[in-house]
Protein backbone atom coordinates (compact mmCIF):
# COMPACT_ATOMS: atom_id res chain seq x y z
CA UNK A 1 0.00 0.00 0.00
CA UNK A 2 1.41 3.41 -0.97
CA UNK A 3 2.61 5.45 1.99
CA UNK A 4 0.40 8.41 1.10
CA UNK A 5 -2.66 6.12 1.27
CA UNK A 6 -1.53 4.79 4.66
CA UNK A 7 -1.21 8.33 6.04
CA UNK A 8 -4.63 9.28 4.66
CA UNK A 9 -6.26 6.27 6.34
CA UNK A 10 -4.49 6.82 9.66
CA UNK A 11 -5.51 10.49 9.71
CA UNK A 12 -9.12 9.58 9.01
CA UNK A 13 -9.17 7.07 11.87
CA UNK A 14 -7.45 9.49 14.25
CA UNK A 15 -10.08 12.10 13.42
CA UNK A 16 -12.90 9.62 14.09
CA UNK A 17 -11.35 8.74 17.45
CA UNK A 18 -10.81 12.40 18.38
CA UNK A 19 -14.36 13.38 17.45
CA UNK A 20 -15.99 10.23 18.81
CA UNK A 21 -17.66 9.66 15.44
CA UNK A 22 -17.69 6.46 13.42
CA UNK A 23 -17.90 6.21 9.63
CA UNK A 24 -21.30 7.37 8.35
CA UNK A 25 -22.89 5.95 5.21
CA UNK A 26 -25.83 8.31 5.61
CA UNK A 27 -28.42 5.57 5.14
CA UNK A 28 -29.90 2.55 6.94
CA UNK A 29 -31.22 -0.58 5.26
CA UNK A 30 -33.68 -3.38 5.96
CA UNK A 31 -32.53 -6.87 5.01
CA UNK A 32 -35.02 -9.76 4.74
CA UNK A 33 -34.10 -12.70 6.95
CA UNK A 34 -35.12 -15.10 4.16
CA UNK A 35 -31.59 -14.51 2.85
CA UNK A 36 -30.30 -16.65 5.73
CA UNK A 37 -32.82 -19.49 5.58
CA UNK A 38 -34.29 -19.89 2.08
CA UNK A 39 -33.25 -23.21 0.43
CA UNK A 40 -33.77 -21.76 -3.07
CA UNK A 41 -31.46 -18.82 -2.39
CA UNK A 42 -28.91 -21.21 -0.86
CA UNK A 43 -28.97 -23.42 -3.98
CA UNK A 44 -28.48 -20.41 -6.26
CA UNK A 45 -25.59 -19.20 -4.09
CA UNK A 46 -23.83 -22.56 -4.28
CA UNK A 47 -24.02 -22.56 -8.06
CA UNK A 48 -23.19 -18.88 -8.65
CA UNK A 49 -20.63 -18.21 -5.91
CA UNK A 50 -18.97 -21.55 -5.26
CA UNK A 51 -19.29 -23.88 -8.28
CA UNK A 52 -19.11 -21.28 -11.03
CA UNK A 53 -16.79 -18.71 -9.48
CA UNK A 54 -13.00 -18.54 -8.97
CA UNK A 55 -11.95 -19.84 -5.55
CA UNK A 56 -9.04 -18.47 -3.50
CA UNK A 57 -7.82 -21.67 -1.82
CA UNK A 58 -4.57 -20.63 -0.12
CA UNK A 59 -1.15 -19.03 -0.43
CA UNK A 60 1.98 -20.34 -2.12
CA UNK A 61 3.14 -21.45 1.35
CA UNK A 62 0.40 -24.10 1.32
CA UNK A 63 2.45 -25.86 -1.37
CA UNK A 64 5.93 -24.98 -0.10
CA UNK A 65 8.04 -27.28 -2.29
CA UNK A 66 7.87 -29.64 -5.26
CA UNK A 67 5.65 -32.67 -4.59
CA UNK A 68 3.59 -30.75 -2.00
CA UNK A 69 -0.14 -31.27 -2.26
CA UNK A 70 -3.38 -30.37 -0.50
CA UNK A 71 -6.98 -31.51 -0.80
CA UNK A 72 -10.29 -29.83 -0.06
CA UNK A 73 -14.00 -30.40 -0.60
CA UNK A 74 -15.45 -27.16 0.74
CA UNK A 75 -17.22 -25.77 -2.33
CA UNK A 76 -18.91 -28.90 -3.63
CA UNK A 77 -16.04 -30.07 -5.84
CA UNK A 78 -13.36 -32.46 -4.47
CA UNK A 79 -10.06 -30.70 -5.25
CA UNK A 80 -6.49 -31.99 -5.38
CA UNK A 81 -3.91 -29.19 -5.66
CA UNK A 82 -0.28 -30.05 -6.35
CA UNK A 83 3.13 -28.57 -7.08
CA UNK A 84 5.08 -30.59 -9.62
CA UNK A 85 8.86 -31.08 -9.76
CA UNK A 86 9.21 -27.93 -11.89
CA UNK A 87 7.41 -25.93 -9.23
CA UNK A 88 4.21 -25.46 -11.23
CA UNK A 89 0.86 -25.30 -9.41
CA UNK A 90 -1.92 -27.61 -10.65
CA UNK A 91 -5.48 -28.30 -9.58
CA UNK A 92 -7.49 -31.42 -10.42
CA UNK A 93 -10.81 -33.05 -9.73
CA UNK A 94 -9.85 -35.45 -6.95
CA UNK A 95 -11.33 -38.49 -8.67
CA UNK A 96 -9.81 -41.53 -10.37
CA UNK A 97 -10.73 -41.86 -14.06
CA UNK A 98 -11.62 -45.53 -13.50
CA UNK A 99 -14.41 -45.47 -10.90
CA UNK A 100 -14.27 -41.90 -9.49
CA UNK A 101 -12.75 -42.67 -6.08
CA UNK A 102 -10.58 -39.95 -4.51
CA UNK A 103 -6.90 -40.53 -5.23
CA UNK A 104 -5.81 -38.48 -2.19
CA UNK A 105 -7.62 -38.38 1.15
CA UNK A 106 -5.14 -36.64 3.48
CA UNK A 107 -5.57 -32.87 3.93
CA UNK A 108 -2.01 -32.15 2.83
CA UNK A 109 1.36 -33.79 2.42
CA UNK A 110 4.13 -34.55 -0.05
CA UNK A 111 3.83 -37.09 -2.86
CA UNK A 112 5.14 -37.37 -6.40
CA UNK A 113 2.35 -39.80 -7.33
CA UNK A 114 -1.17 -40.68 -6.14
CA UNK A 115 -2.56 -44.21 -6.08
CA UNK A 116 -6.29 -44.80 -6.07
CA UNK A 117 -7.07 -47.05 -3.06
CA UNK A 118 -9.81 -48.92 -4.95
CA UNK A 119 -7.85 -50.52 -7.82
CA UNK A 120 -4.42 -48.85 -7.56
CA UNK A 121 -4.51 -46.76 -10.71
CA UNK A 122 -1.64 -44.30 -10.26
CA UNK A 123 -1.27 -40.66 -11.30
CA UNK A 124 1.71 -38.29 -11.30
CA UNK A 125 1.38 -34.93 -9.53
CA UNK A 126 1.11 -33.45 -13.02
CA UNK A 127 -2.16 -35.36 -13.38
CA UNK A 128 -0.80 -37.87 -15.88
CA UNK A 129 -2.00 -41.46 -15.60
CA UNK A 130 1.17 -43.48 -15.20
CA UNK A 131 -0.07 -46.95 -14.23
CA UNK A 132 -3.16 -49.11 -14.70
CA UNK A 133 -2.88 -52.11 -12.40
CA UNK A 134 -3.41 -55.50 -14.03
CA UNK A 135 -3.87 -53.85 -17.41
CA UNK A 136 -3.51 -57.24 -19.09
CA UNK A 137 -6.71 -58.28 -17.28
CA UNK A 138 -8.54 -54.94 -17.39
CA UNK A 139 -7.87 -54.14 -21.03
CA UNK A 140 -5.79 -51.53 -22.79
CA UNK A 141 -6.18 -47.92 -21.60
CA UNK A 142 -4.88 -44.90 -23.51
CA UNK A 143 -3.03 -43.24 -20.65
CA UNK A 144 -2.46 -40.04 -22.62
CA UNK A 145 -6.14 -39.11 -22.44
CA UNK A 146 -7.12 -40.58 -19.05
CA UNK A 147 -5.21 -38.38 -16.66
CA UNK A 148 -6.87 -36.59 -13.77
CA UNK A 149 -9.40 -33.98 -14.85
CA UNK A 150 -7.49 -30.69 -14.70
CA UNK A 151 -9.12 -27.44 -13.58
CA UNK A 152 -8.04 -23.88 -14.35
CA UNK A 153 -5.42 -22.91 -11.73
CA UNK A 154 -3.35 -19.74 -11.31
CA UNK A 155 -0.65 -18.81 -8.80
CA UNK A 156 -0.82 -15.01 -8.70
CA UNK A 157 1.35 -12.87 -6.40
CA UNK A 158 1.53 -15.69 -3.88
CA UNK A 159 -2.21 -16.49 -4.03
CA UNK A 160 -3.53 -19.88 -5.22
CA UNK A 161 -6.71 -19.65 -7.29
CA UNK A 162 -8.81 -22.45 -8.79
CA UNK A 163 -11.93 -22.41 -10.92
CA UNK A 164 -14.23 -25.38 -10.14
CA UNK A 165 -15.37 -25.65 -13.79
CA UNK A 166 -13.15 -27.20 -16.47
CA UNK A 167 -13.90 -24.32 -18.84
CA UNK A 168 -14.09 -21.65 -16.13
CA UNK A 169 -12.51 -18.24 -16.70
CA UNK A 170 -9.66 -17.41 -14.33
CA UNK A 171 -8.31 -13.88 -14.85
CA UNK A 172 -7.29 -12.59 -11.42
CA UNK A 173 -6.56 -9.01 -12.46
CA UNK A 174 -9.98 -8.82 -14.06
CA UNK A 175 -11.58 -10.46 -11.03
CA UNK A 176 -9.96 -8.19 -8.43
CA UNK A 177 -9.28 -5.14 -10.57
CA UNK A 178 -5.76 -3.94 -11.25
CA UNK A 179 -5.66 -1.50 -8.29
CA UNK A 180 -6.67 -4.06 -5.67
CA UNK A 181 -4.56 -6.82 -7.22
CA UNK A 182 -1.48 -4.57 -7.09
CA UNK A 183 -2.16 -3.49 -3.52
CA UNK A 184 -2.51 -7.04 -2.20
CA UNK A 185 0.49 -8.08 -4.26
CA UNK A 186 2.54 -5.45 -2.44
CA UNK A 187 2.37 -7.52 0.76
CA UNK A 188 4.62 -10.18 -0.84
CA UNK A 189 2.59 -13.01 0.70
CA UNK A 190 4.22 -15.47 -1.69
CA UNK A 191 7.11 -15.67 0.80
CA UNK A 192 4.89 -16.56 3.75
CA UNK A 193 4.90 -20.00 5.34
CA UNK A 194 1.80 -21.75 6.67
CA UNK A 195 2.15 -21.93 10.46
CA UNK A 196 -1.30 -22.95 11.68
CA UNK A 197 -4.92 -23.66 10.83
CA UNK A 198 -8.29 -23.59 12.53
CA UNK A 199 -11.80 -24.60 11.43
CA UNK A 200 -15.09 -23.40 12.90
CA UNK A 201 -18.31 -25.30 12.13
CA UNK A 202 -21.43 -23.64 13.50
CA UNK A 203 -25.19 -23.40 13.04
CA UNK A 204 -25.26 -20.11 11.16
CA UNK A 205 -25.66 -19.22 7.51
CA UNK A 206 -22.39 -18.47 5.72
CA UNK A 207 -23.46 -14.84 5.20
CA UNK A 208 -24.00 -14.39 8.95
CA UNK A 209 -20.45 -15.67 9.42
CA UNK A 210 -19.32 -13.17 6.80
CA UNK A 211 -21.22 -10.36 8.57
CA UNK A 212 -18.97 -10.89 11.60
CA UNK A 213 -16.17 -9.14 9.70
CA UNK A 214 -18.30 -6.23 8.48
CA UNK A 215 -18.48 -3.69 11.31
CA UNK A 216 -16.70 -2.40 14.42
CA UNK A 217 -19.84 -1.20 16.23
CA UNK A 218 -19.79 -4.29 18.46
CA UNK A 219 -16.11 -4.29 19.51
CA UNK A 220 -16.55 -2.38 22.77
CA UNK A 221 -19.74 -4.27 23.66
CA UNK A 222 -19.49 -7.93 22.72
CA UNK A 223 -15.67 -8.00 22.79
CA UNK A 224 -15.05 -5.63 25.70
CA UNK A 225 -12.97 -8.23 27.56
CA UNK A 226 -11.21 -9.70 24.50
CA UNK A 227 -10.75 -7.84 21.21
CA UNK A 228 -11.96 -4.64 22.85
CA UNK A 229 -8.76 -4.58 24.90
CA UNK A 230 -6.73 -4.33 21.68
CA UNK A 231 -8.94 -2.31 19.33
CA UNK A 232 -10.86 0.90 19.88
CA UNK A 233 -13.99 -0.05 17.94
CA UNK A 234 -16.50 2.44 16.50
CA UNK A 235 -14.06 3.58 13.83
CA UNK A 236 -13.63 2.44 10.25
CA UNK A 237 -12.05 3.34 6.94
CA UNK A 238 -13.73 1.63 3.99
CA UNK A 239 -12.78 1.61 0.31
CA UNK A 240 -14.75 -0.31 -2.29
CA UNK A 241 -13.09 -2.06 -5.24
CA UNK A 242 -16.09 -3.20 -7.27
CA UNK A 243 -17.59 -6.09 -5.30
CA UNK A 244 -14.55 -6.25 -3.00
CA UNK A 245 -13.50 -3.83 -0.27
CA UNK A 246 -10.72 -2.82 2.09
CA UNK A 247 -11.73 -2.51 5.77
CA UNK A 248 -9.33 -0.79 8.22
CA UNK A 249 -9.89 -0.18 11.93
CA UNK A 250 -7.62 1.25 14.62
CA UNK A 251 -5.87 -0.66 17.37
CA UNK A 252 -4.31 0.92 20.44
CA UNK A 253 -0.99 1.23 18.63
CA UNK A 254 -2.35 4.12 16.58
CA UNK A 255 -1.61 6.41 19.52
CA UNK A 256 2.12 5.82 19.06
CA UNK A 257 1.87 7.30 15.57
CA UNK A 258 0.75 10.67 16.93
CA UNK A 259 4.23 11.32 18.34
CA UNK A 260 6.07 10.32 15.15
CA UNK A 261 6.69 12.29 11.95
CA UNK A 262 4.34 11.21 9.17
CA UNK A 263 7.17 9.68 7.14
CA UNK A 264 7.55 7.10 9.93
CA UNK A 265 3.89 6.17 10.03
CA UNK A 266 3.05 2.61 9.00
CA UNK A 267 -0.50 1.34 8.83
CA UNK A 268 0.33 -2.06 10.34
CA UNK A 269 1.47 -0.39 13.58
CA UNK A 270 -1.87 1.19 14.32
CA UNK A 271 -4.57 -0.82 12.56
CA UNK A 272 -5.46 -4.10 11.02
CA UNK A 273 -6.14 -4.15 7.29
CA UNK A 274 -8.77 -6.61 6.09
CA UNK A 275 -9.69 -7.24 2.47
CA UNK A 276 -13.10 -8.70 1.69
CA UNK A 277 -12.85 -10.59 -1.59
CA UNK A 278 -16.35 -11.28 -2.82
CA UNK A 279 -18.10 -13.51 -2.06
CA UNK A 280 -16.63 -15.50 0.85
CA UNK A 281 -13.04 -14.42 1.61
CA UNK A 282 -11.65 -12.24 4.38
CA UNK A 283 -7.91 -11.66 4.01
CA UNK A 284 -5.82 -9.88 6.65
CA UNK A 285 -2.28 -8.89 5.69
CA UNK A 286 0.65 -6.93 7.10
CA UNK A 287 4.42 -7.01 6.47
CA UNK A 288 4.92 -9.88 8.93
CA UNK A 289 1.83 -12.08 8.74
CA UNK A 290 -1.23 -13.01 6.71
CA UNK A 291 -4.50 -14.61 7.74
CA UNK A 292 -6.81 -16.18 5.16
CA UNK A 293 -10.44 -16.72 6.22
CA UNK A 294 -12.56 -18.81 3.84
CA UNK A 295 -16.29 -19.17 4.63
CA UNK A 296 -18.39 -21.89 3.01
CA UNK A 297 -22.07 -22.92 3.19
CA UNK A 298 -23.18 -26.38 4.21
CA UNK A 299 -24.55 -28.00 1.06
CA UNK A 300 -27.46 -29.64 2.85
CA UNK A 301 -28.40 -26.95 5.38
CA UNK A 302 -28.66 -23.17 4.77
CA UNK A 303 -28.41 -22.71 8.54
CA UNK A 304 -24.93 -24.16 8.85
CA UNK A 305 -21.48 -23.16 7.61
CA UNK A 306 -17.79 -23.88 8.01
CA UNK A 307 -15.01 -21.29 8.33
CA UNK A 308 -11.44 -22.28 7.43
CA UNK A 309 -8.73 -20.03 8.87
CA UNK A 310 -5.07 -20.29 7.79
CA UNK A 311 -2.21 -18.39 9.44
CA UNK A 312 1.02 -17.48 7.65
CA UNK A 313 4.34 -15.93 8.73
CA UNK A 314 6.96 -14.18 6.63
CA UNK A 315 10.60 -15.33 6.99
CA UNK A 316 11.24 -12.29 9.19
CA UNK A 317 8.27 -13.18 11.38
CA UNK A 318 9.45 -16.75 11.78
CA UNK A 319 12.83 -15.48 12.98
CA UNK A 320 11.17 -12.91 15.24
CA UNK A 321 9.01 -15.61 16.82
CA UNK A 322 12.07 -17.77 17.45
CA UNK A 323 13.95 -14.85 19.02
CA UNK A 324 11.02 -13.98 21.29
CA UNK A 325 10.65 -17.61 22.34
CA UNK A 326 14.36 -17.86 23.11
CA UNK A 327 14.16 -14.66 25.14
CA UNK A 328 11.33 -16.14 27.24
CA UNK A 329 8.85 -13.34 26.53
CA UNK A 330 5.39 -13.82 28.02
CA UNK A 331 2.05 -13.46 26.27
CA UNK A 332 0.81 -10.12 27.58
CA UNK A 333 -0.60 -8.76 24.36
CA UNK A 334 -0.36 -9.38 20.64
CA UNK A 335 1.14 -5.93 20.28
CA UNK A 336 4.40 -4.82 21.79
CA UNK A 337 4.93 -1.46 23.46
CA UNK A 338 6.34 0.11 20.29
CA UNK A 339 3.06 -0.37 18.49
CA UNK A 340 4.25 -2.72 15.74
CA UNK A 341 2.56 -6.05 15.14
CA UNK A 342 3.97 -8.25 17.85
CA UNK A 343 4.40 -11.98 17.61
CA UNK A 344 4.57 -12.72 21.32
CA UNK A 345 2.96 -16.13 21.79
CA UNK A 346 3.25 -16.91 18.11
CA UNK A 347 0.43 -18.47 16.14
CA UNK A 348 -1.04 -20.01 19.31
CA UNK A 349 -2.07 -16.49 20.35
CA UNK A 350 -3.72 -15.86 16.97
CA UNK A 351 -5.65 -19.12 17.18
CA UNK A 352 -6.73 -18.31 20.73
CA UNK A 353 -7.95 -14.87 19.64
CA UNK A 354 -10.09 -16.44 16.91
CA UNK A 355 -11.43 -18.98 19.41
CA UNK A 356 -12.25 -16.46 22.14
CA UNK A 357 -13.67 -13.77 19.86
CA UNK A 358 -14.90 -15.13 16.53
CA UNK A 359 -15.96 -18.62 17.62
CA UNK A 360 -17.14 -18.03 21.19
CA UNK A 361 -18.52 -14.52 20.81
CA UNK A 362 -19.29 -13.49 17.19
CA UNK A 363 -20.49 -16.86 15.95
CA UNK A 364 -22.43 -17.45 19.15
CA UNK A 365 -24.40 -14.30 18.28
CA UNK A 366 -24.76 -15.57 14.72
CA UNK A 367 -26.31 -18.82 15.92
CA UNK A 368 -28.90 -16.81 17.87
CA UNK A 369 -29.64 -14.76 14.75
CA UNK A 370 -30.01 -17.94 12.72
CA UNK A 371 -32.50 -19.47 15.15
CA UNK A 372 -34.57 -16.30 15.17
CA UNK A 373 -34.61 -16.14 11.37
CA UNK A 374 -35.69 -19.78 11.16
CA UNK A 375 -38.82 -19.07 13.24
CA UNK A 376 -40.19 -17.08 10.31
CA UNK A 377 -41.50 -14.45 12.73
CA UNK A 378 -38.62 -11.99 12.38
CA UNK A 379 -39.01 -10.78 8.82
CA UNK A 380 -36.08 -8.40 8.60
CA UNK A 381 -32.99 -7.03 10.30
CA UNK A 382 -31.36 -3.60 10.05
CA UNK A 383 -27.95 -2.36 8.93
CA UNK A 384 -27.04 1.01 10.40
CA UNK A 385 -25.37 4.08 8.94
CA UNK A 386 -22.15 2.96 10.68
CA UNK A 387 -22.16 -0.44 8.92
CA UNK A 388 -21.35 0.40 5.26
CA UNK A 389 -19.27 -2.75 4.71
CA UNK A 390 -22.42 -4.78 5.38
CA UNK A 391 -24.36 -2.55 2.99
CA UNK A 392 -21.72 -3.22 0.34
CA UNK A 393 -21.62 -7.00 0.76
CA UNK A 394 -25.39 -7.54 0.87
CA UNK A 395 -26.03 -5.13 -1.99
CA UNK A 396 -23.59 -7.09 -4.16
CA UNK A 397 -24.86 -10.49 -3.03
CA UNK A 398 -28.45 -9.58 -3.88
CA UNK A 399 -27.53 -7.95 -7.16
CA UNK A 400 -25.46 -10.98 -8.23
CA UNK A 401 -28.44 -13.31 -7.66
CA UNK A 402 -31.00 -10.94 -9.22
CA UNK A 403 -32.78 -10.42 -5.87
CA UNK A 404 -34.65 -7.19 -5.08
CA UNK A 405 -32.40 -4.55 -3.51
CA UNK A 406 -32.53 -3.87 0.21
CA UNK A 407 -35.06 -1.25 1.28
CA UNK A 408 -33.97 1.99 2.90
CA UNK A 409 -35.30 2.56 6.42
Amino acid sequence: MEHAVQVEILKELMQQLDEGKNIDAGVQYRMPTTSYVCPDIAARERESFFRNHPQFIGLSGDLPEPASYLTMDDFGIPILATRDKEGKFHAFLNACRHRSVKVASEARGKKAAFMCPFHNWTYANTGDLIKVSDEDHFGTVDKSCHGLVELPAVEYNGMLWVHPKIDGKLDIEELLGSELAAEIGGFAVGRDALVGEKSIEKNLNWKLANDTFGETYHFGKLHKDTLGELFYGNNLHLKEFGRHHRFVTANRGIDVMRDLPEEEWHISRGTFVLYHLFPNIQFIADPYTATLIRIYPDESNPGRSVTRISFYYSPEALQMAEDEKAAGLEIEDVYDHEGRDGLIGGVETSIELFTSTVENEDYAMGEMQQRAAETGMLKEIMFGRNEPALHHFHRNFREALGLPPMEKV
